[in-house]
């Protein structure tokens, strides 16, 4: 079977077509987007994949459309949009195709479905409240990708094409960085887990690069952890908190506040640490030029914390 077209409605754009078109044209280089609501086009045939456009949806036909009124409901209910139908269908053979590695394409699917798939369905079916979306809906994902619409004076068919191609070029980057971090993150897990297991009970996770790690920390149940120590290029090293919640900036310890704002030589005299080099007024990152001095500065964090009772 060979996919020639790849067929979407014409007029304006959302999110969902966007998206369902950045996982189509990776799978399918070579079929040519078609926008158009004629009824030869979004009928189904062999050679095409219609989505967010034609009345129905049929996995078998390649028809994804969520328009109709028996569209599909995930198991708990909420509805899907053609990005959703799009990634259910297709989406394991895209991260196959990005190269993700067989072994973490599932974890990484599910993430992906329910932590981004999921809330551009919900906002294309008005089925998040304005509770949820609040002020700041305006700078969702959806809503900037519709902000690449022709204005309503310069519209038209090529300038609809034109600007659909635009906002996928961009839209394309966004999903494509964002699969990137989850394997990514998937990479650093093990690293994680290989330093927790060396730091033992010491309250300072020292890893041989910035990556993700509170995922791995959480799980590994290492609650005894207060900072991170990593380097940071061209000598550096730095002294990190870590969070205590998943949301919110509130940390297991802070950083001395005697600290707080301070660079240079005063940071030195005021840690007593030469090679001190700043430290965030908010306390949560500091920086020296060398590994025995950022972890000086640690023994130091970490004995302050444990006085205060942590």
């Amino acid at each position: 079977m060979t996919i020639d077209y790849l067929v979407t409605h014409s007029g304006g754009f959302h999110a969902d077509e966007l998206m369902s078109s950045v996982i189509l044209t990776r799978l399918y280089p070579d079929a040519r987007i078609v926008r158009s609501r004629d009824a030869a086009w979004i009928t189904p045939a062999a050679d095409r994949i219609i989505y967010d456009v034609g009345g129905g949806f049929d996995a078998d036909q390649r028809l994804f459309d969520h328009h109709q009124r028996d569209a599909p409901l995930r198991d708990d209910g909420q509805p899907y949009s053609s990005f959703g139908l799009i990634w259910r269908q297709y989406g394991h053979a895209y991260l196959a195709a990005l190269n993700v590695p067989e072994a973490d394409i599932d974890g990484i699917h599910a993430k992906t479905d329910a932590s981004f798939v999921l809330p551009i369905d919900l906002l294309d079916n008005g089925a998040i409240s304005p509770a949820v979306a609040g002020p700041l809906a305006a700078m969702t994902l959806p809503s900037l990708l519709e902000t690449l619409k022709p204005v309503f004076d310069q519209g038209g068919a090529e300038a609809e094409m034109q600007a659909f191609h635009n906002a996928l070029t961009i839209a394309r980057a966004f999903v494509e960085a964002r699969i990137a971090r989850s394997a990514a993150g998937q990479r650093a897990d093990g690293m994680v887990m290989d330093a927790i297991a060396a730091a033992g009970t010491d309250r300072v996770l020292e890893l041989p690069m910035g990556m993700p790690f509170r995922p791995a920390v959480i799980r590994a149940g290492a609650d005894h952890l207060l900072f991170v120590v990593t380097p940071r290029g061209e000598g550096d090293w730095t002294l990190g908190g870590i969070q205590a919640e998943a949301q919110g900036f509130a940390l297991r310890a802070d950083l001395p506040a005697a600290w707080a704002g301070l660079t240079g030589p005063a940071l030195e005299e005021a840690s007593g640490v030469n090679g001190a080099k700043f430290c965030h007024n908010g306390r949560f990152i500091a920086a020296a030029s060398s590994r025995d001095a950022i972890l000086a500065m640690a023994r130091i964090a970490v004995a302050e914390a444990e006085a205060a009772g942590l």
